[in-house]
C-alpha cells in the first residue's frame, strides 16, 4: 500500500501499547482511525488523544472474544466511514504458568483474546477488505509465535496459532484476492503493559491470585522495560505495510534473547534434535 490519506484503519487493543502506536503512525499519515479496546478509560483518553491532532477517530468499546462483538465494530466503521482498508488484529493479553497447572479458565481468557480474535477478526473484515482496490491485514504474533520458552503454554499456543492463521491467509488471498496483503508482526521484549494483563480479565474467569504467578510476572516485566518502545515496533508495521512484506520481526541482533532462541529452535528442527532453552536472562 502507497497512499495513506483519508482511507480507514481499524486497531483492535488499540488503546494503549503496540495497537495505539500503530494508531498513531497510520493517523500521522492522515488515515481514518477506528479503535477498538475492552478497557473503557484508557480508549477514551486513546480517543481524544488521536482526536487532538485533528485525526478523524472512532472509538469502540470492543471484547474480541465475542464474534458478535467484533461484527458489530466492522458494522460502525461501515456506517461511519463506509469502508475499511487496514486492520489490525492486535488485541492481546499474557498468562502461563506450569501447563498442567494452569487454570482451564487462564487457558481460555488467553486463547479467547490472542487467537479467537484473531480468527474473529479475520472472519469480520477480510470480506470488507477485498472489497477494496488496496487492503492489508496486521495480525499481531509473538517471537512466542516461533519458539516455545517454559511457563508460557496458553501464550505460546495462541501466538503459534496466530502465525499459522496468517500464513494461511496470506496464501489464500495471494490466490483468491492478491490485492489483499498479509503481515504477521512476531516482537520480542516490547515496553508494553502486556503482564499487566490481569487488569482486563473478565471476572466469570476469574482465578486466585497465584505468588508464583505474580513474581514471574515481575521478573518479565522488568525484562520488558528493556525492550524496545512501542513506536519502533508500529514503524516497522508501517514499513511492511507499505512493503507489502509477511514478516515483522522487530529484533534482529544478533546477541537478543529471542533471536537466539528462535535460532536454537530451527536449528532443532533441521537436524531433529531435542529442544533445548533458557529462561530470559540467562
Amino acid at each position: 500500500m502507497r497512499d495513506f490519506a483519508d482511507k480507514v484503519a481499524v486497531v483492535t487493543g488499540g488503546a494503549s501499547g503496540i495497537g495505539f502506536a500503530m494508531a498513531q503512525r497510520f493517523a500521522d499519515l492522515g488515515m481514518r482511525i477506528v479503535i477498538a479496546d475492552v478497557e473503557v478509560d484508557a480508549l477514551g483518553a486513546a480517543g481524544e488523544q488521536l482526536a487532538a491532532t485533528g485525526t478523524e477517530v472512532l472509538t469502540h468499546v470492543t471484547d474480541v472474544t465475542d464474534a458478535t462483538q467484533v461484527q458489530a465494530l466492522a458494522d460502525v466503521t461501515i456506517e461511519r466511514f463506509g469502508a475499511v482498508h487496514v486492520v489490525c488484529n492486535n488485541a492481546g493479553v499474557g498468562g502461563g504458568g506450569l501447563s498442567w497447572e494452569t487454570p482451564l479458565e487462564t487457558w481460555e481468557w488467553v486463547l479467547g483474546v490472542n487467537l479467537w480474535g484473531v480468527i474473529h477478526g479475520v472472519r469480520t473484515f477480510v470480506p470488507l477488505l477485498i472489497a477494496q482496490p488496496e487492503a492489508h491485514v496486521v495480525n499481531t504474533a509473538s517471537v512466542a509465535g516461533l519458539t516455545a520458552a517454559p511457563f508460557m503454554g496458553p501464550y505460546n499456543a495462541s501466538k503459534h496459532a496466530v502465525v499459522a492463521i496468517s500464513e494461511s491467509l496470506h496464501h489464500e488471498l495471494a490466490m483468491m484476492a492478491p490485492h489483499v496483503k498479509v503481515s504477521v508482526v512476531c516482537p520480542g521484549w516490547v515496553r508494553t503493559r502486556i503482564f499487566e494483563s490481569e487488569r482486563n480479565r473478565p471476572a466469570h474467569l476469574a482465578v486466585p491470585e497465584d505468588p508464583g504467578r505474580a513474581a514471574m510476572n515481575g521478573l518479565l516485566q522488568s525484562m520488558v522495560e528493556t525492550g524496545l518502545g512501542a513506536d519502533d515496533v508500529a514503524g516497522q508495521v508501517l514499513d511492511a505495510v507499505r512493503s507489502e512484506r509477511f514478516w515483522v520481526l522487530t529484533h534482529d541482533a544478533e546477541d537478543d534473547f529471542w533471536v537466539e532462541a528462535v535460532n536454537r529452535r530451527l536449528e532443532s528442527v533441521r537436524t531433529r534434535t531435542n529442544p533445548t532453552t533458557a529462561l530470559p536472562g540467562q
